[in-house]
Formats: structure tokens, C-alpha cells, sequence
């Protein structure tokens, strides 16, 4: 019998908005190693692209950068940041990074019989956000005013380091962020990179309080939008807009999940500054008699800026079953001609693969998915969490999701050479020998070369995200490095950043450009505490001189023995019997897997981490590396 615990709502977190929900999808995990089909794709049409100039780019970095500068150190929950997303302006440089950010919560509290909770606070959003106007040598996290919990107590007109607008609009913004950068729309509507840059922001979103704005009692996928940097890093509220719902057709039983954003940024593109948004729709999220419900990939687009979306265009089957583990993280990318590439996590039988669509009309239709890959998903199963992490025992929630990039030659288009870059983790090896496995196609998916392993000798990568320069000449890859296989608690965790490069033909050597201070993975955690915690991606964009990667990282976090033991012995015969009838899905970040009473009881880090402890301080940190 096969256990298909959810594949991990990203941070659905904002489940303090909503209440506690059951677990989802089943897991994309079958591990066959079967050669998939090949099917050939359409070709596609030259277009030419006017002149457009680029930023240039100043001398890299030596080193890394903390991203979540304006973060705490201290308390848990508010040192927790995750998940992170970059985008690079190709006109000015400025980059804008968006992660999963606590600093607005409410400390954890300790409870009359000593036991800690640490839940999300209702109503406090979660969407950082930060710029670099130095090319990466240095981030700032704006501050903004909104609903806040920082003093313990959620209330408007407080200091916030997370989106603004959105308890305005009675939403409350939540995890998935991702961000992405295009030109910016006229009077007219006409997309021109010499009108300026318009800087994206996609993430979930949930009804405030007491609200009823979203129709669904779940989470849609919300788009902001800014065209005054300067006034946004100032932390003015009014250089962004008010969020959009770019996922339509919301019903009471939606669970909008895992959702992707992209801009076509190449001025050669028909389509060129249509903005794309793509998630998975959980069609029967409050049913919780069925154990496979309908999870189609949607995707919509906006041409007027983000302003409005088009109604959604159904990617994938629907259908999920004990035979179909269903389909999730998918990622959108267009090539120089406009043609829209989106990819996601699916299976095709018993074999986890991953799956490519094309449009050729803007995104309007897709063709029919075809799988481009086996994967082999990377974990082992927290038989309490119910969900794969990557060590299992009490370790990180992790996927085997891809990662996609095209060398569209933007900001023109000129000269591009469209190719295709694939990345994801895979455990085809076996446990302990997990690879950053990225393959490429140079006739837009058509045809595949044989996956390359990036990953440095002695690796464990988790979370491989890819990049491709503009002209295709260099390929990158960033992911979390892990190293001996841990079944237990008693020795640190060390996880570190990793940034490689090679051709972009993946042709040759791999080059190592940077490997990051190592930390503790134990110090990291979720806000029930149970497991740790680093999110469920890593990202990266290139120039066609450099690399801006960003990862989770854990250099600054202590490990607390209290937590430790406290994870451990919940997985003891009574522990685990204790809990398993509460009915709170552990795998998640959930407000009550936060809250709920446990069996041993929950400590309380402050006063059992010790003075001073930076528990659960886990970090983004970025670099500019050349190849």
C-alpha cells in the first residue's frame, strides 16, 4: 500500500486566516527509472526584434549577501524567512526579490502550563520584499505600513516589512511569492521598455479577518505591481498597486496552490509585456471524505499590466487517483517569438515525470502536457509529519518540482537562441546520493539531451534551481547542499548555498563560483515546531554576464536541544499514538499545528533555547558570481 501524504501546500499557512485544513494532493513519487517518449513539438516562427539596450553590469560581488537584511535575529517566529524569488530590471539593474516572511507575526506565547504556541497571527501578511540598487552588493527590506503583530498584538497602521495594500483590499497576502520584472504599459496600453520597468509580485492570498472578499475561504493567487522603485524602497504604500486576483472562477471548495509568474520581457515577442500567472486549482479543498481530489494546472495572462486576468485556460487533466499522484509546481517561462513554456511536476502511470505545454497564442490554449523527464522525487517519509522531507526524520519538507529558464535574448530578443534549461533534485541514486540533474533542448522541447549531474562531489542538493543568460551561451544551477544522511537528531545538519555554472549547451566542466557558510538545519523550523523548515524553493535569473542567485540558508540560526528532543520523542510510539487522532496535519505550517496541545508538550523557545538563542533564524542570502 502506498502512503500519498499532500505534496506540501507552500506555506498555506495563512491557515490562521481560514482554519485548520486537511492534507491535499497525493505525492509525485513513484521511482521507476523507465526512459520516457519523446514527442515532437510544433516548430515555431522567426520574429524580429527592434533594438533594445541592457543594463551593464558592474564587476561582481566576491562573497554573498544577506537578501532579509531588515529581519531580526531574534524572536521566533518573526526571524523565519523562506521560499525566495529574484527578478532583475535588464533596463537599470535594480533587483527585486520576494520570500516568505514572518517579521509582522506575533512572538510565540507560553501558556499557563509552561507549554509554547507559536501560530501565524490572523490577518498578518507574509510577502517580503526587498531591493538591491547595487547590483547585489546590498538588499533593503522596505517598511510599509499595515496590519501588524510585531508588539504581540495585530493592529492597523503598524510597521510592516511584507507587502502593502492588501488588509486595505480585506486580503491578507501569503506564501508562493515570486516576482518578475517587464516593461511598463503607456497611456495607450502599449508595452515599450523605454516607458520604464514594471516590477511584479505574485503570492497566495486569503481573506482578511472577518472579511469575505474571496468567494473561496481558501487562497487565490494575487498579483501587485509597482512602477516607482524609488518610492517602493522608500517604503511608500502607495507605489504599489492594490492587489489583483489573477486566478478566476474562485468557488467555495477552491484551494488556489503553488502558483508561477512570468513576464514576456523580449521586445521581439507578439506577445511582448503579457504578464502570465500558472498554479494548481484544488477543486474539492473542504471535501474531506475523498483521498484524491481534482487538481488541474491553470494558467492565466494579463495585457494590461496586471490591472485585469483573462479568464483561466485548463493545462492538465484534472483527474487524480491512487494511480495518478497529480500535478504541481509548475513554472512559466516565453521564448523571443512569444511562444509560452509551462512545465510542472506530474506522473504518467506509476512514474513521476516532469510535464511541458506549449501555446503559441499567448497562452489562450496549451497543447496537450507531454512528459520531457523521469524524476526520481528526492525524501523520505515523516511517517508523523505524513510528508516527505528531505532526511525524514524531523527534517525539511521537500519536492522534486522543476525549475525552467530561456534564453530569450531579452530585453530585445535579438540573436536569441531560445534553448531550453531544465533543472530539478533527483534521488534516481538512491538516498544520500542525490544529484542536481538539468538537461536542455535547443528546438523549444522538441527533443532533450540526457540529464547532466551539476551537483559538487559529496552533495545532497535540495531545491536545484536554474538560469540561463540571455544569449545561452552559460548555464547556472544554485541549490541547498546537505551531505551525510541523518536519521536522527544527535549531530548537526549542515546545509550550505551552492552556485555552479557550465556551457549553456551543458557542454564541458562545471564550474563552482560559490559555495556558502554552512549552518545547522536543525536550527530551522516550522511554527508547530515538529520538523524543521526552509521552504519549498530556490531561484535564480542571469545576465548574459552573471548569475543572481538566491537560497535558504541557515548560517545565522542555532540549534536548540529542547526542540530537538521535543521532535524526537513526539516520534516515539507515545508521542506519535498521542497526536494522531488531533486531526492537525503536521506536514504543514498550519495555525493549528502551531497551537494545538501536544504530547510532550510544546516547549517554549525562548525560555527553553536559552537567552539570546537565534532559534529558527533562517535566512535568504544572494550573490553576483561570473563564470
Amino acid at each position: 500500500m502506498s502512503i500519498r501524504p499532500s505534496l506540501g501546500r507552500s506555506l498555506a499557512v495563512v491557515l490562521a486566516l481560514t482554519g485548520p485544513r486537511t492534507p491535499r494532493s497525493g505525492r509525485l513519487s513513484l521511482r521507476s527509472r523507465s526512459v520516457v517518449a519523446l514527442a515532437a513539438a510544433s516548430a515555431i516562427a522567426l520574429a524580429a526584434a527592434p533594438a533594445v539596450s541592457s543594463a551593464p553590469i558592474s564587476s561582481p560581488t566576491t562573497g554573498d549577501a544577506i537578501v532579509t537584511s531588515g529581519s531580526p535575529a531574534v524572536p521566533f517566529p518573526q526571524n523565519k524567512q523562506n521560499e525566495p524569488s529574484i527578478a532583475r530590471d535588464p533596463i537599470s539593474g535594480t533587483l527585486i526579490a520576494g520570500v516568505n516572511d514572518e517579521i509582522d507575526l506575533a512572538p510565540c506565547v507560553q501558556r499557563a502550563s509552561g507549554a509554547g504556541s507559536c501560530p501565524f497571527t490572523p490577518g498578518v501578511g507574509l510577502s517580503g520584499v526587498y531591493f538591491s540598487t547595487d547590483n547585489g552588493a546590498s538588499w533593503k527590506q522596505p517598511t510599509y505600513a499595515g496590519f501588524s503583530a510585531r508588539s504581540g498584538t495585530g493592529k492597523a497602521g503598524g510597521p510592516i516589512g511584507t507587502l502593502p495594500n492588501f488588509a486595505e483590499a480585506g486580503l491578507v497576502s501569503g506564501g508562493d511569492p515570486i516576482v518578475s520584472v517587464g516593461p511598463r504599459p503607456d497611456a495607450q496600453g502599449h508595452f515599450s521598455w523605454s516607458n520604464g520597468s514594471r516590477y511584479y509580485y505574485s503570492n497566495l492570498t486569503g481573506n482578511f479577518p472577518g472579511t469575505s472578499t474571496l468567494v473561496t475561504p481558501n487562497f487565490a493567487v494575487a498579483v501587485s505591481h509597482t512602477d516607482d522603485v524609488k518610492g517602493a524602497v522608500a517604503g511608500h504604500n502607495a507605489a504599489w498597486s492594490a492587489p489583483s486576483i489573477a486566478s478566476g472562477r474562485l468557488n467555495p471548495v477552491l484551494f488556489d496552490d503553488k502558483s508561477s509568474m512570468w513576464t514576456d520581457n523580449a521586445a521581439s515577442s507578439p506577445f511582448f509585456g503579457r504578464v502570465y500567472v500558472s498554479w494548481t486549482a484544488f477543486r474539492a479543498a473542504n471535501n474531506t471524505h475523498t483521498p484524491s481530489e481534482p487538481e488541474p494546472i491553470l494558467a492565466a495572462f494579463s495585457d494590461d499590466g496586471g490591472d485585469t486576468w483573462s479568464q483561466p485556460a485548463q493545462v492538465s487533466p484534472a483527474h487524480d487517483s491512487a494511480h495518478n499522484g497529480g500535478r504541481q509546481g509548475s513554472t512559466i517561462r516565453t521564448d523571443s517569438k512569444g511562444n509560452v513554456f509551462l512545465f510542472f511536476e506530474g506522473t504518467v502511470g506509476t512514474q513521476s515525470v516532469q510535464m511541458m505545454a506549449v501555446s503559441d497564442n499567448g497562452g489562450r490554449q496549451f497543447s496537450t502536457p507531454r512528459p520531457v523527464a523521469d524524476v526520481a522525487d528526492v525524501g523520505v517519509l515523516d511517517a508523523f509529519a505524513n510528508r516527505f522531507t528531505f532526511d525524514g526524520f524531523a527534517g525539511a519538507r521537500t519536492n522534486s518540482f522543476p525549475s525552467v529558464d530561456i534564453a530569450n535574448g531579452a530585453p530585445s530578443g535579438q540573436g536569441a537562441s531560445d534553448r531550453i534549461l531544465l533543472g530539478w533534485s533527483d534521488a534516481r541514486n538512491g538516498l544520500g546520493h542525490e544529484e542536481a540533474l538539468l538537461q536542455t533542448s535547443a528546438d523549444g522541447g522538441a527533443s532533450w539531451s540526457t540529464p547532466v549531474s551539476v551537483q559538487a562531489r559529496g552533495d545532497r542538493p535540495d531545491f536545484t534551481a536554474v538560469a540561463i543568460s540571455p544569449d545561452g551561451r552559460t548555464a547556472y544551477a544554485v541549490y541547498d547542499a546537505f551531505h551525510a544522511v541523518y536519521t536522527d537528531l544527535s549531530a548537526p545538519r549542515p546545509m550550505e548555498g551552492v552556485v555552479v555554472a557550465l556551457n549553456g549547451d551543458l557542454s564541458g566542466p562545471v564550474s563552482m563560483l560559490h559555495r556558502g557558510v554552512s549552518g545547522d538545519a536543525r536550527a530551522a523550523s516550522s511554527n508547530s515546531l515538529v520538523s524543521e523548515f526552509i521552504g519549498d524553493y530556490n531561484s535564480a535569473v542571469a545576465s548574459n554576464t552573471a548569475v543572481y542567485p538566491v537560497w535558504n540558508d541557515v548560517r545565522n540560526g542555532d540549534n536548540c536541544n529542547a526542540v530537538d528532543a521535543y521532535r524526537t520523542a513526539l516520534r516515539t510510539p507515545s508521542g506519535s499514538a498521542a497526536n494522531a487522532s488531533s486531526g492537525t496535519d503536521w506536514g504543514e505550517d498550519s495555525s493549528t499545528a502551531a497551537s494545538t496541545d501536544t504530547t510532550p508538550p510544546r516547549p517554549f523557545p525562548p525560555a527553553a533555547c536559552g537567552a539570546g538563542s537565534r532559534f529558527g533564524n533562517s535566512d535568504i542570502y544572494s550573490g553576483v558570481f561570473s563564470r
